[in-house]
């Protein structure tokens, strides 16, 4: 299941009154952490949780937190110090080494279910939009203020950038499109995929896609379903077909505003498309990736599925896609650790 929110708050909504439910954010870190402010978890009253803060390691303890808000109808911060080798943080393993705040506060119709029904509405009308976690009003569970925001205001801390899942066109229903959809699906992307043949792009084929568009391309040009693309992938196996596709993405603005633009096929293969297309390469709006994806190695369908997400990865969150480097250790193998690094600092347990 998907780590993001959208995933997350569509577990919720349907048993929002069925359970207590305690909403768990990260309000401030400190060194390394495994997620950072404004990481948010659900947990309910069955044992059951929807998103990780941690790579496992607080969770359990946070769910017997959680107990605690529910018993006493109040929000509750905890602090998790790895600095510190009196705190609870020790005993659970954790290994980043750093200090992880989180507040938790109860969900529930008295506090206007901390603004997640308004929060899930945006998400899924696939809007931008802020959160601010109320991290003062933490005496009653009922005077909680979180709120969604449209604008950022400066004035309220933590203020969280929401972001809805990245949106995925895929121009191509054929069978090497199926493992994309699978790992596009796992990522929690919002995927839609268009094939105007009526042999392809069959929902059955697809049942991870969000949205499934057959229609000739002079009907998708008017379509209304298309998505607010962040990447876009070609993969036809047809010139012809392939040509209409980047002709569909210089003309729609919904297509022409994505981050990642990619075409399956050789260089010279592309050269025939772009010449059907009565294109340019400088005429699309974004660079095209051709060939298509990371050199990561492998011929199969799902390694080339996973090269070309991994670029698109990059490319939406504006980073290089470098290796982040090999470790290399300092510290002779024969030297205590303990005698290495005789001062600790301690770092004061907040809250």
């Amino acid at each position: 299941m998907s780590n993001r929110l959208t995933a997350l708050l569509a577990n919720w909504f349907p048993e929002k009154d069925s359970y207590q439910w305690v909403l768990a954010s990260i309000i401030e870190t400190q060194r390394s952490s495994y997620r950072k402010t404004g990481a948010m978890m659900l947990i309910n009253s069955q044992g059951q949780s929807y998103g990780l803060l941690s790579g496992g390691c607080l969770e359990a303890d946070l769910k017997r937190q959680a107990q605690k808000c529910w018993h006493n109808n109040t929000s509750i911060t905890v602090c998790y110090d790895m600095q510190d080798d009196s705190d609870i943080a020790w005993q659970l393993g954790i290994g980043c080494g750093g200090l992880v705040k989180v507040l938790l506060q109860p969900i529930n119709h008295d506090n206007n279910y901390l603004d997640l029904l308004t929060l899930k509405s945006q998400l899924d009308n696939r809007n931008a939009c802020f959160y601010y976690i109320d991290t003062f009003n933490n005496q009653s569970a009922c005077a909680s203020n979180n709120q969604v925001l449209l604008k950022a205001v400066s004035s309220l801390e933590p203020l969280v950038a929401i972001k809805p899942a990245p949106a995925l066109v895929i121009f191509g229903g054929g069978i090497d499109a199926q493992p994309l959809v699978k790992i596009a699906h796992t990522l929690g992307w919002f995927i839609c995929l268009v094939d105007s043949r009526t042999a392809y792009a069959r929902p059955a084929y697809f049942k991870e896609a969000d949205l499934v568009i057959n229609q000739d391309y002079d009907d998708v040009k008017q379509s209304l379903l298309l998505p607010k693309a962040d990447a876009v992938v070609i993969m036809h196996h047809n010139v012809s077909l392939d040509a209409l596709a980047l002709q569909l993405v210089k003309s729609q603005p919904r297509l022409a505003s994505a981050s990642y633009l990619g075409l399956l096929g050789p260089q010279h293969r592309t050269e025939q498309v772009l010449e059907k297309a009565q294109l340019l390469s400088t005429d699309l709006p974004s660079k095209l990736a051709n060939p298509i994806g990371f050199d990561l190695g492998g011929e199969l369908p799902e390694s080339i599925a996973l090269a070309i997400l991994s670029q698109a990865h990059a490319a939406i969150e504006q980073t290089s896609g470098e290796s982040l480097g090999y470790f290399t250790s300092n510290i002779s193998p024969n030297v205590n650790i303990s005698i290495a690094n005789p001062i600790k600092q301690v770092v004061n347990h907040a809250g």
